[in-house]
């Protein structure tokens, strides 16, 4: 019998409301988060990744963008039940997030070290001087140069790559049992991206966190997680180990997405990546209504079916792969 998970969401539905129209941004997602582990959700911009993050906190843009239905269990308790008063406590302690733009993130009218330092206060009761020294301490811990000085730096005096250690620590702050990492990567050279990952492995071995890695980066999802989600048009389409994913993966738009990575980047072992191709078409509006599945238009192996039928995410061969296609790939990608 398997261990209960940290984190399970269970048929997640995210609406915006666009005139009288509903439209489902987010549509149907499950997946589990084991205690210590790290799942990616990855597809392209638009796919409802970081709705579902902002979801999993509850900090949608309501009431225009709201949680239609289905369940988001940490530990048992259902997140999408519970008090407002009761989800800023979870917020204070069990859950963090680190933002996809750090400099928009942290407040330009504040100092890095006061906002860590209210982040350490708000579930911690310590006086000022100690929260500082803390403060102090999980700068130092995430690598930030210079921390004793930089902690009265204001966000627009730090680099980018500053900034988002600023915001791992801050973070961190809580001691979480799940963060979410959206796009943490995103606008940083290629050196400061894998410092960032680094910190973000390195502050899981040490408190046991368990990690969302929200990207649309395959070769920072495959070194990172071992679990991962592809999402499209608001679904996820396949899901499973990463290496089993990237290695073989059988959605017809995963192998789409791991074709278009450039040659020579390290996916999985034994996946040897062809010269690139993209995937024909336009990635549908959100919350576009359609007959069957949303990636027949541009799907190779799509048949009349595909037009007129929505293929449900369902395990292949028992698990614990997963596939919402009616004829998936079978063979590994060479």
């Amino acid at each position: 019998m398997s261990a209960p998970a940290m984190l399970e969401v269970h048929d997640l539905v995210v609406e915006a409301k666009v005139g009288d129209a509903l439209i489902r941004l987010v549509d149907d997602v499950s997946f589990r988060l084991d205690a210590g582990g790290t799942l990616a959700l990855v597809g392209e911009s638009g796919c409802g990744k970081s709705m579902t993050a902002l979801s999993l906190m509850r900090i949608l843009p309501e009431p225009a963008v709201r949680i239609g239905a289905g369940r988001i269990e940490l530990e048992g308790e259902d997140l999408v039940q519970v008090s407002e008063s009761r989800m800023c406590k979870v917020r204070n302690s069990a859950i963090s997030m680190i933002f996809q733009d750090p400099m928009a993130s942290l407040n330009p009218v504040h100092t890095v070290g006061r906002q860590i330092v209210e982040a350490i206060r708000s579930h911690r009761d310590v006086p000022k001087p100690e929260a500082r020294r803390l403060a102090i301490e999980l700068l130092r811990s995430v690598h930030l140069p210079d921390p004793e000085k930089r902690i009265d730096y204001y966000p627009h005096r730090l680099s980018g790559g500053m900034c988002q250690r600023a915001m791992i620590a801050m973070a961190l702050a809580s001691r979480p049992r799940v963060l979410i990492a959206d796009e943490p990567t995103t606008a940083l050279d290629t050196t400061v991206q894998a410092q960032v990952m680094a910190l973000l492995k390195s502050a899981q071995r040490e408190t046991g966190t368990a990690i969302i890695l929200i990207t649309h980066n395959l070769a920072v999802a495959a070194d990172a997680a071992q679990n991962v989600a592809v999402m499209y048009a608001g679904r996820i389409v396949e899901s499973g180990p990463a290496r089993e994913v990237f290695r073989a993966p059988r959605h017809p738009y995963t192998v789409g997405l791991l074709q278009a990575v450039p040659d020579g980047a390290d996916i999985a072992d034994g996946a040897e990546i062809p010269p690139l191709t993209e995937i024909p078409g336009n990635v549908p509006r959100p919350g576009l209504a359609r007959r069957g599945c949303a990636f027949a238009p541009r799907c190779p192996r799509a048949q009349p079916r595909c037009a007129e039928e929505r293929p449900d995410l369902v395990l292949q061969d028992g698990g614990p792969r997963a596939v919402a296609c009616f004829f998936p790939h079978e063979a590994v990608l060479r």
